[in-house]
């Protein structure tokens, strides 16, 4: 089958011709004549697959009779709404509808926090047919009336078991009471839960559904294998390993922000260019790094799970997941970036004893049993490695310093345990050079200093008048 047979306009052929496309994708196939025709559709397919193009080629093709020339903004009014959870993805969204609409007189616009929102006002004013947001920031521009939806004609909300994950659901409600009742609605994911099957019980009518592939499932391009690994040394490892694999590309996830820019600090003092990419970061800094990963300036990304929707980076061969997600879905939109378009990617997990009931549900999930490559030297704790300070306390150590100090660079001086008969104080050692079993004897210096500071006079507190003068002030008549 060919775009030509899906009954595409011609404007909207050339535009897919222009960007390298010659036959649809399965979910492009299956979905693009029912969004012509009007249906309400709920569709899944892994990520990578081109479910982006299924639902934006049939809108804009849907309301390209309404496309005008016209400069006034009362004649560009907001007919398709698409909904997305992060800021990458609603980016991602944009450009693929600016590629596509290309050749007709159509509109778009993109709003997202972490920007001035003062910039994005301007342009709402001036018109645009398509808006890509995110649901924070939609509904700072609906609070502001910035932007009206009273006449969109679609609305898409796309990844939304993410938006569920980042309790934007209430948000999403709320656009939904601003939205007219007569709409066409679409619902595309790579996943798909009972808590979203309920969403779209609310929000569609008589829905298509259309799953593409097995609900859950990975591409079949990805490699998968995991790395058992010490918990102390996973930093080392990942270092290893990209300099023993030679990899010219990684993204690698962690579970948080402080986390991610420690591993990406610590890459670049091991020689690895590297560069973090997290939820505190502007968005400048964010599109700047991202930038510099896609061109290779960066050779390693180190991410949260913010970028596990929305980031396309053409051929990306490696994905590296740091720290496991807690959530198997997450662990598809993770490794989705990679294996993009049929294009063969790896998957590489390590794993320590921490991770190993979450790396289990995955394999559950997947259905498949993921091969383990041990590195000799880093699957088993460092016999010299000095237990936690909580931990050790426990067990009655201590070091040469009694409570371990935080941040302390020094290493810890192992102290000889006490010896002597039970039930009597035992002898400290020796090891600052004072025998400490024998009774204190002060010298004769310590003796002279002690009496001569007990015999010098205390000076008068803040305030108070020396005692010889109070005296001498009893026998004066006041005049």
């Amino acid at each position: 089958m060919t775009f030509d047979e899906l009954g595409l306009m011609p404007e909207l052929l050339k535009a897919v011709a222009d960007a390298g496309y010659t036959e649809p994708t399965p979910i492009q196939s299956q979905a693009i004549p029912p969004v012509l025709a009007g249906r309400d559709v709920m569709g899944g397919a892994q990520t990578g697959t081109g479910k982006t193009a299924g639902f934006t080629l049939p809108l804009l093709q849907r309301i390209a009779r309404h496309a005008n020339t016209s400069s006034s903004p009362a004649r560009h009014p907001v007919r398709v709404l698409i909904v997305c959870p992060t800021r990458e993805l609603a980016i991602q969204n944009h450009e693929n509808v600016k590629m596509y609409a290309r050749y007709l007189p159509l509109r778009s616009a993109c709003v997202f926090g972490g920007m001035d929102i003062k910039p994005q006002i301007e342009e709402l004013r001036r018109g645009a047919e398509i808006v890509v947001a995110t649901p924070g920031r939609l509904l700072d521009h609906l609070q502001g009336r910035s932007i009206m939806l009273n006449q969109v004609e679609a609305l898409v909300l796309d990844e939304a078991d993410r938006m569920l994950d980042m309790g934007f659901i209430p948000d999403v409600r709320r656009i939904l009471a601003a939205l007219p009742e007569n709409r066409q609605s679409l619902l595309f994911s790579a996943t798909f839960s009972n808590e979203i099957r309920k969403l779209a019980d609310t929000m569609l009518r008589d829905p298509l559904l259309i799953e593409v592939a097995r609900r859950n499932t990975a591409a079949e391009t990805i490699t998968h294998h995991v790395y058992p690994v010490a918990a102390a040394l996973k930093r080392r490892l990942l270092a290893h390993l990209i300099r023993s694999l030679d990899l010219k590309q990684a993204l690698v996830f962690v579970g948080t922000k402080f986390g991610c820019s420690r591993l990406a600090h610590y890459l670049v003092r091991e020689g690895i260019a590297a560069g973090a990419i997290h939820g505190d970061k502007s968005q400048q800094q964010r599109l700047e790094v991202l930038e510099a990963f896609k061109n290779g300036t960066v050779q390693v990304l180190v991410a949260t799970d913010v970028a596990a929707r929305g980031l396309d980076i053409e051929d990306l061969p490696n994905v590296i997941n740091f720290d496991m997600p807690h959530v198997p879905e997450d662990y598809i939109h993770r490794i989705g970036r990679t294996g993009r378009a049929g294009k063969p990617g790896e998957a590489i997990s390590l794993v320590c004893p921490e991770d190993r009931g979450r790396f289990a549900e995955i394999e559950r999930l997947l259905k498949i049993r993921i091969e383990a490559v041990t590195v000799r030297g880093f699957d088993e704790e460092p016999a010299s490695a000095e237990p936690a300070g909580r931990a050790r306390h426990a067990r009655g150590e201590r070091d040469a310093w009694g409570p371990s100090r935080r941040g302390s660079r020094m290493p810890p001086r192992a102290v000889p345990p006490r010896t002597g008969p039970p039930g009597l104080p035992q002898p400290r050692p020796a090891a600052d050079g004072f025998d400490w079993s024998k009774p204190y004897e002060p010298s004769p210096l310590a003796l002279a200093e002690a009496a001569t500071v007990e015999s010098a006079p205390l000076p008068p507190r803040r305030g108070q008048r020396p005692v010889a003068a109070l005296l001498g002030g009893l026998g004066k008549k006041p005049s």
